[in-house]
C-alpha cells in the first residue's frame, strides 16, 4: 500500500528540497504506533529540518505533531490499541517520512479526549513539550514572577498559560496580535523594542525571578539578563543557543541541564484543552495538497497562529 508524504531527499531552502509523493505505508516498529491522520501542525523547526537541523538518513518527512486514529501498534505498546484517537509526536527522525502523510509513526502520544477537536489537538504537541522543558528548566514554582519573552509565539502562548497554571505571576512581550488575548488569560502584557526592559520593571515593580525566552534571536539577551538582576542563570533561552553561552543563560543545551518533563504531560494538557482551558491559537487550516501555500506564510514571519495540514 502506498500513501501521500511530504518529504526531502536533500538539504536545502523547504521550497526547493521538499515534494509530495507516493510513498509505500511500513509497520511501525517497537514502543511506536502508526495513526491515520486526521490532522498535522507545522512548525518553523520543520523547515530548520529541511536546511540541516539535527542531520540524519535521508529521505525524511516534516510534520512533527499529529493528531489521528491509531491503525497499528508496534511490539512492546500496551496502552493504546488500534482504532483509539491520539495525539502526539511524529518520529521523524527514523526517516521515511513524518506527519505531512495519510499515516505517521508516532513515538510519543496520549490519548485524544472526546471533546478536543482533532484539528485544536494536533497544534498542542511541540508547544505543550517545549514550554513544559523550558519551564522545567527554569524551576518555576507558585508564588514567582515570571516573564514569557516572545509570548507571540506559540510556545510562548503556551508558556504563558502553563506557567499562570502552576500559579506564576507571568509578565510577557507581545505584539499586538496577542497581546490582548495574554492579558485575558491574566498575564500583564508589554511590547519589544526600546525601553523593554525599563516597561518590564516597572510592571513588575523590579527584577523578575525567572524569564523565558521564546523569540527568534534578536540580540536581546542582555536585556533579559538585566531584567533578571543581571543574574544570567534565571534566564532559559529555547531560541538563541549561540549567545547564551557566553552570557552564561541556560538553555536545553547545557551539559549539565537536568532531564525535564515534556511530552509526558500531553495528556494533562489535552484534557486542559478540552475543558476550555489551554488552547495554541489555529491561523488556518490546509489541505495537503496546499503545503505549499502553508509553507510561503509560515516563512513569512506573518502566520499568526499555527498552520494546520489537513491530509
Amino acid at each position: 500500500m502506498a500513501m501521500n508524504a511530504i518529504r526531502f531527499h536533500d538539504y536545502g531552502a523547504p521550497a526547493d528540497v521538499l515534494r509530495m509523493e507516493q510513498v509505500e505505508i511500513l509497520e511501525p516498529a517497537p514502543r511506536r504506533i502508526r495513526v491515520k491522520v486526521h490532522a498535522c501542525g507545522l512548525n518553523p523547526a520543520d523547515w530548520a529540518l529541511c536546511r540541516g537541523l539535527f542531520p540524519g538518513s535521508l529521505p525524511r518527512g516534516v510534520g512533527l505533531e499529529v493528531s489521528g486514529t491509531v491503525d497499528a501498534v508496534g511490539e512492546g505498546v500496551t496502552d493504546v490499541a488500534v482504532g483509539d484517537p491520539v495525539l502526539g509526536a511524529a518520529d521523524y527522525a527514523a526517516g521515511h517520512s513524518a506527519g505531512a502523510a495519510d499515516y505517521a509513526m508516532l513515538n510519543h502520544w496520549a490519548p485524544m479526549p472526546a471533546d478536543l477537536d482533532p484539528i485544536q489537538a494536533a497544534a498542542l504537541p511541540m508547544a505543550v513539550e517545549t514550554a513544559t522543558r523550558g519551564l522545567a528548566g527554569l524551576g518555576v514554582e507558585a508564588g514567582q514572577t515570571l516573564l514569557v519573552h516572545g509570548a507571540g509565539t506559540m510556545i510562548g502562548f503556551g508558556a504563558v498559560q502553563i506557567g499562570l497554571l502552576h500559579g506564576a505571576t507571568v509578565f510577557a512581550t507581545a505584539g499586538e496580535t496577542y497581546a490582548e488575548r495574554l492579558r485575558a488569560l491574566g498575564a500583564t502584557v508589554t511590547s519589544y523594542g526600546d525601553g523593554m526592559v525599563e516597561r518590564v520593571l516597572e510592571a513588575a515593580g523590579g527584577p523578575v525571578d525567572r524569564i523565558l525566552d521564546t523569540a527568534p534571536p534578536s540580540g536581546v539577551l542582555p536585556d533579559l539578563v538585566r531584567i533578571a538582576a543581571g543574574e544570567a542563570r534565571r534566564v532559559f533561552t529555547l531560541t538563541d543557543f549561540a549567545s547564551a553561552g557566553p552570557l552564561g543563560v541556560r538553555s536545553a543545551f547545557d551539559a549539565d541541564q537536568p532531564k525535564a518533563p515534556g511530552y509526558e504531560v500531553l495528556g494533562e494538557y489535552a484534557q486542559l484543552a478540552a475543558a476550555g482551558k489551554f488552547t495554541i491559537p489555529i491561523a488556518r487550516t490546509f489541505p495537503l495538497a496546499d503545503w505549499r501555500t502553508a509553507l510561503e506564510i509560515s516563512e513569512s514571519g506573518h502566520a499568526r497562529g499555527k498552520l494546520v495540514l489537513l491530509p
